[in-house]
């Protein structure tokens, strides 16, 4: 397959989709939910609802297949009415968030909800480039796999099957997946970052380039030509679309790459060089202390320690 610069980016911020738990409601609800330092998801399996979303103007209305994806850490508020006083979440789940939390009969709305992992290191490249909100809604033309994935993680829960929990994991993954490609697809402006370039016809081949061989020495004018623009179009464009000149986005992927293998791997700095195009040790070590402000060896040494501490 052609190199995909989005699983790329995925896979370096180890985003992980977890299902936790849900709600069942019925008659008039209101639940508020704290600010937490996490991408969280919500999906409407029946009925419909309003969220009101710390520090955003207005609230939105969801109805049966809408699914929500708030990567901002601020509080919220789902329910029947939002003139009712809510009900603190910490009250409903007492700590257990695998499971749905019930009010009223249960009988006029459901809602699965869960939350996406990071790297603690690398994540913000993800979640910074995300709005406070996404909303799906279940007109849109994306929604109809995400109605798919939504059934298919009820049934799952539902007739506890052999492997539902990996199912279950591998059907949150994708639905997290559906999501960023409906906003991705939006007619709205998005935020300037490497997302906004992926959405870009022209700045998206040249991604795919840079992601399919970070370590060859890459000139403007051949990333520009496979953009199909003059060099000084085409490099106005990317900065634009991408926050930073094509051969800075070039250097901070192959930064990131290199914090990852020095987290993650017992490679030598001679291979590291290497892989990343840079002729020496030397070279590749001062333009990590540059980026990251670090020599490579303490870095390595440092995310050695972290990761042999044992949990509090």
């Amino acid at each position: 397959m052609a190199t995909d610069p989005f699983s790329d980016i995925l896979n370096l911020v180890s985003a992980e989709t977890v299902v936790t738990g849900g709600i069942t409601a019925g008659g008039q609800w209101s639940i508020h939910f704290p600010a937490e330092d996490k991408i969280k998801f919500c999906a409407i399996v029946k009925g419909d609802c309003w969220a009101r979303l710390e520090g955003k103007d207005g609230p939105v209305h969801a109805e049966a297949g809408d699914v929500f994806l708030l990567s901002a850490k601020r509080s919220f508020t789902l329910a029947s009415d939002l003139a009712i006083t809510p009900v603190p979440a910490a009250n409903l789940f007492t700590g257990d968030l695998s499971k749905f939390a019930k009010l009223g009969d249960g009988q006029d709305f459901v809602q699965i909800g869960g939350h996406v992992q990071l790297d603690p290191t690398s994540g913000g490249l993800l979640a910074n480039v995300l709005p406070p909100l996404i909303q799906v809604r279940a007109g849109a033309p994306q929604a109809t796999v995400l109605r798919w994935i939504l059934d298919q993680l009820v049934h799952e829960r539902a007739e506890e099957l052999p492997g539902a929990n990996l199912a279950l994991a591998q059907l949150a993954q994708l639905m997290f997946i559906q999501i960023l490609r409906a906003h991705l697809g939006t007619s709205s402006p998005l935020a300037t970052g490497w997302l906004r370039a992926l959405g870009d016809k022209r700045i998206a081949p040249v991604l795919r380039l840079m992601h399919s061989n970070p370590g060859r020495s890459w000139h403007l004018e051949e990333l520009a030509k496979a953009a199909l623009m003059s060099r000084t179009t085409f490099v106005v464009r990317f900065k634009t679309v991408a926050g930073v000149p094509p051969l800075t986005y070039l250097l901070n992927w192959r930064m990131r790459l290199a914090e990852r293998a020095l987290r993650a791997e017992d490679v030598p700095m001679s291979t590291l060089a290497l892989s990343l195009g840079y002729a020496s040790e030397s070279a590749v070590s001062n333009a990590f202390k540059r980026a990251i402000g670090i020599a490579p060896k303490r870095y390595r040494e440092a995310a050695r320690k972290h990761h042999q501490e044992p949990a509090p």
